[in-house]
């Protein structure tokens, strides 16, 4: 539980944790229990089912730029309440509410992409392929023409989805740095129009940033207006984070807050080297992929994903 509350702190830049912990933790191969590389072609129980995944994630980001972003954080939603099952992906039935239904993922997106990529697998090999494997894709690395990490799989998918269970995710939802993807206004309006509860703005934020956030972002804010939460490079999964960062265009506080510590500092610093970011963000996914996954009789194979079997 202590590893997973320090990394939930942030949302898409996992590496900085991760990195920010790596002295005191073993540097041994990262080898998650039950997952491997091309388990259902390894195994022979859907050989096409990987490159079929591929496929489609590919054709949609080509034509939703917006995409990769959307997936990753369905992912990280999924795997920090109760582990990476795809339970995120379940709908209400009846009086429980599912965790769709919690405040932090009601702005989530891509649930279709999933039902489309589960529908194709589905006419070539019937109750083979997980969910859970399907939303554990690589869908940020298209531009680079390459995978950005091995996607690992063999998992299989929960049976229980609760909004009471997003308690945990609830406490950090705004907290983290960010290097692709969009904020509501609502998130951070605060830092613009009444900081201190005087009407000022946070001092630690730009002054000609904060100035294009409200025009962006009128007081009070409105729900259907969203920021890039890197700026000038909001669709692109880059190192530009950090140097904005270094130039005090953090979107939210706790990124303000990375540069007051040194050791957090240091690491912005280490990590607008686009090696050193993405070589560590990879390494981060893998561990994050691999949180409590059901394995071999754990769990089922899910025939729609938005329901059990």
């Amino acid at each position: 539980m202590k590893m997973r509350s320090f990394l939930s702190i942030t949302l898409l830049l996992l590496a900085f944790l991760v990195a920010a912990a790596g002295a005191k933790k073993s540097k041994a191969p990262i080898k998650p229990v039950g997952l491997i590389p091309n388990y259902y072609k390894v195994t022979g129980t859907c050989k096409q089912a990987e490159q079929l995944v591929r496929q489609v994630v590919r054709e949609k980001v080509r034509n939703d730029p917006t995409l990769g972003a959307k997936l990753l954080r369905v992912h990280y939603h999924d795997c920090f309440v109760k582990g990476c099952d795809a339970s995120i992906l379940l709908n209400t039935v009846g009086t429980n509410q599912s965790e769709k239904d919690a405040r932090p993922n009601l702005s989530l997106g891509g649930f279709e992409v999933i039902d489309e990529i589960k529908t194709r697998i589905e006419k070539v090999c019937t109750q083979k392929v997980s969910c859970a494997d399907i939303l554990a894709r690589d869908a940020v690395s298209f531009p680079f023409k390459e995978p950005l990490w091995d996607v690992l799989t063999g998992r299989k998918d929960g049976r229980v989805s609760l909004i009471s269970n997003n308690e945990f995710l609830s406490n950090y939802e705004r907290a983290g740095a960010h290097t692709i993807g969009v904020s509501h206004c609502g998130a951070f309006s605060r830092r613009l129009y009444n900081f201190t509860g005087k009407g000022d703005a946070d001092p630690s934020l730009d002054p000609a940033y904060a100035e294009f956030l409200r025009k962006q972002c009128p007081n009070p804010a409105s729900l259907a207006t969203v920021v890039g939460m890197d700026p000038n490079s909001t669709l692109t999964f880059d190192t530009h984070y950090f140097a904005a960062l270094k130039k005090r265009q953090g979107l939210f506080q706790s990124d303000a807050a990375l540069l007051t510590d040194a050791t957090s500092a240091g690491i912005v610093r280490r990590f607008q080297s686009r090696e050193a970011f993405f070589k560590q963000f990879a390494k981060s996914m893998v561990k994050m992929g691999a949180i409590e996954v059901l394995v071999g009789d754990a769990g089922e194979i899910r025939k729609d994903c938005r329901f059990i079997n």
